[in-house]
């Protein structure tokens, strides 16, 4: 009997997934042992294109799903619509989602309707608090329910699923294909726009999660406001998400200051040699928390709680949730005090040494393998 190929496809929805995937798909076509295909639900659209260009990918297949104004249920509902004939006629053997979006909650969830197995990239990261973050700590424990495969970017990432009783032989320990994507992109040549002024240094800023929504990201505000007051010599650069309850909010509170450039999303290249040129960043986002540590830049996080604890507990991360006070004291720190500058900059990484998309890749191709094993058995 002829084994037919098989086939493998790689969901992806925002520019996290793709900055994510990207090693994954790649390492996939390299290993020429299944046709991979690219499929994303078009959410943001035109980020998602750049981003997958710069790892010369993109999509095979856009599900066209964002509407105006989109609520999480009208997201859901749509997805689920337009994803589901996708899945009845493709004749996939496994489904790759990454993380904890609501497009890879409503793509798992589909796909254990549909039988086709589930790995889960970035498995296991848990606040063990189902609202924060909101919605994402739903949308992973619901990701990680139905996947066959979870590929958990660290120990502690582990030991969240066993705790949870997924067996044990379901998971790997693979680091985090986001340290791969950096250390590809860091690896070219990037300019860097910033600072604007000889002499001055510059505080990467990108703030847009949904929690963080009205009077936290006020508060955020609130804070890059002081801090600019306070050091004449230091700029903020705060690419700002297109979302109205981000762009709006923000445009309002620090349009008019001089030394605060709020600009358009930037691109992943972009984006990485920001983060390369700062002094130090203030995020809420997931991603950044594990690059920073990578580039040698010291994060202060945005929320009250993180998913990835492993930066905090080796001192290259700092929580400081939404409060101003909070940011402002723990910002001037790094501003002023070279020794604690130094510590939060020793370039600890905890969170992968850029092989995670090759260890994914192998475990896939024998996890296809055995199945086609069994059948043939």
């Amino acid at each position: 009997m002829i084994r037919r190929r098989h086939s493998i496809a790689c969901l992806v929805g925002t520019r996290p997934e793709c900055i994510k995937m990207a090693p994954v798909i790649k390492a996939l076509r390299a290993s020429n042992s299944a046709d991979v295909t690219i499929i994303s639900t078009g959410q943001h659209k035109e980020m998602v294109r750049q981003t997958l260009g710069a790892f010369s990918l993109k999509p095979d297949i856009d599900l066209d799903v964002m509407a105006p104004n989109q609520t999480l249920a009208g997201l859901s509902a749509a997805i689920f619509t337009r994803f589901d004939p996708v899945l009845a006629d493709g004749g996939f053997d496994l489904l790759l989602v990454q993380g904890d979006t609501t497009s890879v909650m409503v793509a798992a969830l589909n796909a254990f309707y549909r039988k086709v197995p589930v790995a889960h990239v970035e498995g296991g990261l848990r606040t063990h608090d189902i609202t924060l973050p909101f919605p994402e700590e739903l949308n992973r424990v619901v990701a990680g329910r139905v996947a066959a495969l979870h590929f958990a970017p660290t120990r502690r990432a582990f030991d969240n699923l066993v705790a949870e009783a997924v067996p044990q032989n379901t998971v790997m320990i693979t680091g985090n294909t986001v340290i791969d994507a950096l250390l590809e992109i860091a690896g070219r040549e990037l300019p860097c726009a910033y600072p604007r002024l000889p002499g001055n240094r510059f505080v990467l800023v990108t703030a847009h999660r949904r929690e963080s929504f009205g009077a936290p990201l006020q508060s955020i505000c609130s804070a890059l406001a002081e801090l600019h007051q306070r050091y004449p010599r230091l700029e903020l650069v705060y690419p700002v998400h297109p979302n109205p309850n981000v762009k709006e909010p923000v445009t309002r509170a620090l349009g008019a200051l001089d030394r605060v450039h709020l600009i358009p999303p930037a691109d992943y290249t972009m984006l990485v040699s920001l983060m390369q040129n700062c002094h130090f960043i203030l995020t809420d986002s997931g991603g950044i928390q594990e690059e920073a540590p990578a580039l040698n830049k010291p994060v202060l996080v945005l929320r009250e709680e993180t998913e990835r604890p492993e930066a905090v507990d080796v001192g290259v991360a700092c929580l400081v949730g939404t409060d101003r006070r909070r940011i402002v004291e723990t910002a001037a720190r790094l501003m002023e005090d070279e020794s604690f500058y130094a510590t939060m900059a020793n370039g600890a990484s905890p969170y992968g040494d850029g092989h995670a998309a090759e260890r994914i890749a192998a475990a896939c191709h024998d996890y296809l393998e055995g199945r086609s094993a069994d059948e043939a058995a």
